[in-house]
């Protein structure tokens, strides 16, 4: 990412993997900024923070300013945490929420077997060919980093026409005004 002169928006933490990479993007002069809820402070937090650290409410309010703040999304091998946000932002690039790249950085095929459950899920017609394409993956970050550069995303021609930001928009305000939102 420091050769790249990329700038890290991450989760905030200062232990494993997270605390690694944003230790050494932010050794390498980049700007660094850690998103993450008030309530895991004390838990993903030991020592002290690198770069600008921006205390949300909660986990949604934490992917959203990611999200907002990123221009591409990395996973790295991680534990559930990192599959639920994972998951959420293909899902958001499914729908035309965003037209950012998804990687996954598949060290020593941490993610073969996931990747393996959606080719079975597009050849059973649950995920779309077009869908499927929104994941690039490899096993080196430089890899990565190329193919992410390269991605140009594509969409089914119904979600293009969608207005996300009208209605996110519409959800947060019924959902700030007390009312009551069905998924």
């Amino acid at each position: 990412m420091v050769e790249r002169r990329i700038d890290l928006v991450y989760g905030g933490g200062s232990v494993g993997l997270m605390g690694l990479v944003s230790q050494a993007v932010h050794d390498g002069g980049r700007h660094v900024v850690g998103v993450i809820p008030r309530s895991l402070m004390p838990r993903e937090i030991t020592g002290e923070t690198v770069g600008e650290v921006r205390a949300v409410s909660d986990m949604h309010q934490r992917k959203a300013e990611m999200a907002r703040q990123a221009d591409a999304f990395i996973a790295l091998p991680g534990g559930y945490g990192t599959l639920e946000e994972l998951l959420e932002v293909i899902t958001w690039a499914q729908l035309g929420i965003h037209r950012k790249p998804v990687g996954l950085l598949n060290v020593d095929g941490y993610y073969n077997s996931l990747l393996s459950f959606i080719d079975k899920a597009v050849d059973e017609g649950f995920i779309s060919p077009i869908a499927r394409r929104i994941i690039v993956s490899a096993p080196t970050a430089n890899q990565l980093f190329r193919q992410l550069e390269e991605y140009v995303p594509e969409y089914d021609e119904i979600i293009s026409k969608l207005d996300w930001e009208e209605e996110v928009d519409r959800l947060n305000y019924v959902s700030e005004s007390g009312g009551r939102v069905a998924t």
